[in-house]
């Protein structure tokens, strides 16, 4: 390879969807061109993205999260270039590392007081793997509980804790013994858990595949049966928490509830090096590394190393110093307001829900307008779940705005704007979607059409492939 990478790498630009196409993931890129999402971008900065034709677009779909101080923060990319540029000692093993020790110190120091241990991994998913584990040292008991419509990841364990059922088909039996119990329903939850055989209930405080939120008291409830019943309380805050619901942790907006078992990933890695973390209370750990031989029976390769270390401290101090959880405070309730205002003249929009800028759009058959509801079924006839593309082509192809619908067979448009973001950045994107939700009560018109030729796209490719 040429010393000179970035002339070797200018020299292949425009290969990527071939490469992809041949060696990575082809219905992917299958996908990308039928809706039109393959732009080849070559830049990234800040909230925003630039492609090679020079076209620049807001960033609302963040790397799923991962780019909550932007793209190529510049003092995480400094701290960065220092330590790259030393002769560090990584991955000892057989030491305990500094960088590590300081950034434990830095993550417990905005959790609550009890949850002054941390296990770091590579990811979120790994996180809510070590959850399970931990879990079940400290109670001797299998059973999780989770809940409908959650996301934990999708690594075995926590594939078996996945609310929707189409994520977990096709790849065998998973992990047995687990329960789903009803997201904010209070009596579901007690009565599985009254059993007794549940280690664990793990909950998202703001649910990622459809932005619902847990109504206030819930969790504080949750709390205190998962007391009563012998079972430790995870919240899962890879996506939520690290200040992108405008407080350190998401569950800190009910001041009463401390968990078990904290996961956090996306936002630590500063959208540079991934890494993850579980903030845990002593007793917990000391439960799991109970003795000089067993010190190391939970561990990673790659957990603790020096960047991944390195990029954790840069983006926890970029939060505090840059005052990003207010920030996406203040942000996010004037978006979620605006939002709530535009949608209430649409009768496709069902609700705005979220907390900070993390929020959500979801979309229901009209309640009024035989038009709209017969284009609506027709719609429902042909894919469910289709009307939201109808909000994210035009949003980008047309207000180059990228976002994405929150899942499969939903309804629901996400959007996670980086902690970063700015009233002007805000009102481009209120504007947009004014735009686009009037655009969707014309028919014949954009909208529909945008959909009408995504689903001879869709067809086309579907006989090619």
């Amino acid at each position: 390879m040429h010393t000179d990478f970035f002339s070797w790498l200018e020299q292949h630009q425009g290969r990527q969807y071939e490469l992809h196409q041949k060696h990575i993931n082809s219905s992917f890129v299958k996908m990308l061109r039928t809706i039109g999402f393959d732009k080849g971008y070559v830049r990234g900065e800040g909230p925003y993205l630039w492609d090679k034709e020079g076209n620049q677009y807001l960033d609302l779909l963040t790397g799923w999260g991962v780019f909550a101080l932007g793209r190529n923060h510049p003092k995480v990319r400094a701290i960065l270039q220092q330590l790259i540029g030393r002769d560090m000692p990584n991955l000892v093993r057989m030491d305990c590392s500094l960088l590590s020790g300081l950034a434990a110190e830095k993550l417990v120091s905005h959790a609550p007081e009890g949850l002054s241990r941390v296990f770091f991994t590579n990811s979120g998913t790994e996180t809510v793997e070590t959850a399970i584990k931990f879990a079940r040292c400290m109670t001797g008991r299998q059973g999780i509980v989770y809940c409908d419509h959650a996301f934990h990841g999708l690594t075995t364990g926590s594939l078996s804790i996945n609310g929707a059922d189409f994520f977990r088909e096709r790849f065998g039996e998973l992990m047995p013994g687990n329960q789903k119990v009803v997201f904010n329903d209070l009596e579901s939850l007690e009565q599985t858990l009254s059993r007794k055989e549940a280690a664990a209930f793990i909950v998202e405080p703001v649910q990622g595949k459809s932005c619902e939120v847990v109504k206030d008291g819930y969790l504080a409830e949750a709390q205190r049966l998962c007391r009563k019943y012998g079972t430790l309380l995870v919240v899962d805050e890879v996506q939520c928490g690290l200040g992108r619901t405008g407080k350190w942790f998401c569950f800190q907006h009910w001041p009463e509830v401390e968990p078990d078992i904290i996961c956090c990933a996306k936002a630590l890695s500063g959208g540079y090096v991934p890494v993850g973390a579980v903030i845990t209370r002593p007793k917990i750990m000391d439960c799991v590394f109970n003795s000089m031989e067993r010190c190391v029976v939970h561990s990673n390769t790659f957990g603790q190393n020096d960047m991944a270390m390195a990029a954790a401290l840069a983006s926890l101090h970029v939060i505090e110093e840059d005052k990003l959880v207010e920030n996406a405070a203040e942000m996010g309730q004037y978006a979620m307001t605006r939002l709530r205002e535009i949608g209430s003249s649409c009768p496709f929009v069902s609700e705005v829900r979220g907390k900070g800028l993390m929020f959500g759009i979801d979309f229901a058959r009209p309640k009024s307008s035989l038009k709209l509801k017969m284009a609506w079924d027709m719609l429902h006839k042909m894919n469910f779940g289709v009307f939201g593309q109808m909000i994210i082509i035009p949003l980008l192809q047309k207000h180059r705005i990228l976002t994405q619908v929150a899942g499969f067979h939903t309804e629901v448009i996400k959007f996670l704007p980086p902690m970063t973001v700015c009233k002007e950045d805000m009102d481009w994107f209120l504007s947009a979607m004014a735009d686009v939700l009037e655009d969707t009560q014309r028919i014949p018109g954009a909208a529909w059409n945008t959909v009408a030729g995504l689903a001879k796209r869709a067809m086309t490719a579907t006989v090619a492939g």
